[in-house]
């Protein structure tokens, strides 16, 4: 890895944001020049890093841009290769140096201009901060898929919030270095704050179409989250599916006591072939599902033991 820093010493922080980077090349330039602005309007001690996880577009030579002009506000990573947001994120909290850290995604869909709302409700005492999109700009096929996550995750960790899925989002230091404690290789940094936080809020915040560029999540990865926020936070999916394959077994023995005491009273008989078929697929979508889940812990299991690094950084300019 890379490594060059300034010589002379960091200067105090109070906010520090964070900021993955995937293929972003036509937004850089803007998002920088409006965090910019805020932050100086603002009058706060800040710091801004960029994570480049692994863009294969000119966003990282765009970033040098902005570092050179930046003048020691601006702090820049990049990974040797494509590792997800959150471990981008991740990254950063290792080493960002705010006494309140603020995330927000480079795609300008949230707007730089509403990271002071989230940093006075720190202020007010609370220890992580969450963006709400009331008046979302996605289509269907992100809301829908976004309000199951929202729900599930909520279940799971037992925080009731609207939107785990806005990454404008505020965390007080010690619930960062809380997180940067966890190892594991996959997580939810929404999530997993929230259950270190003593105190969790959320405010509306404004949302807007994405103007350039492409969306880096699809269905697929939709799903892929769900697992494994259903996995990595809580037993209760397995619990669940153990349980209903206990009602299901039962149900089992009382049906086929049912069918032996009719053949005893009728006798033989034929119909109903197709309704036991009906039953049938649905108990071996049940043991499908829970193979599935069982998969998916023993998957996790099996990513942690083997212990290895969660990034590699190729370059890291301070």
């Amino acid at each position: 890895m890379e490594r060059i820093e300034a010589e002379k010493d960091i200067p105090s922080t109070y906010v520090s944001i964070i900021i993955p980077v995937f293929n972003e090349e036509d937004n850089l330039e803007e998002l920088y020049k409006r965090l910019k602005t805020t932050m100086e309007s603002y009058g706060k001690p800040y710091e801004i890093l960029f994570v480049d996880d692994g863009s294969r577009d000119r966003s990282w030579e765009i970033l040098e841009k902005i570092y050179r002009e930046a003048k020691g506000r601006v702090r820049l990573i990049q990974f040797n290769r494509n590792y997800g947001q959150h471990l981008a994120i991740f990254a950063g909290m290792e080493r960002v140096h705010g006494e309140i850290v603020v995330t927000l995604d480079a795609d300008l869909q949230n707007f730089p201009e509403d990271i002071p709302l989230l940093v006075e409700r720190i202020q007010e005492g609370h220890d992580v901060v969450g963006g709400w999109r009331e008046n979302r700009k996605d289509s269907w096929l992100r809301t829908i898929p976004s309000y199951l996550v929202n729900l599930i995750t909520s279940k799971v960790i037992g925080v009731k919030l609207k939107d785990y899925g806005c990454m404008l989002r505020a965390y007080r230091r010690e619930i960062v270095e809380h997180m940067t404690m966890c190892q594991e290789t996959s997580s939810f940094i929404p999530a997993l704050a929230n259950t270190f936080a003593r105190s969790v809020d959320e405010i509306p915040v404004r949302h807007t179409k994405r103007s350039k560029g492409r969306s880096k999540y699809n269905l697929f990865k939709l799903i892929k989250l769900n697992f494994d926020l259903m996995t990595g936070f809580s037993l209760v999916p397995i619990q669940a599916v153990s349980f209903l394959g206990v009602l299901v077994a039962f149900l089992g023995l009382g049906f086929g006591a049912f069918l032996f005491i009719r053949r005893l009273l009728i006798g033989p008989e034929v119909e109903g072939v197709f309704t036991l078929f009906a039953i049938l697929f649905v108990f071996i979508g049940l043991q499908i599902l829970g193979m599935g889940l069982l998969g998916e812990y023993i998957g996790r299991i099996y990513r942690e033991v083997r212990r290895r690094p969660r990034f590699i950084i190729r370059k890291e300019l301070n």
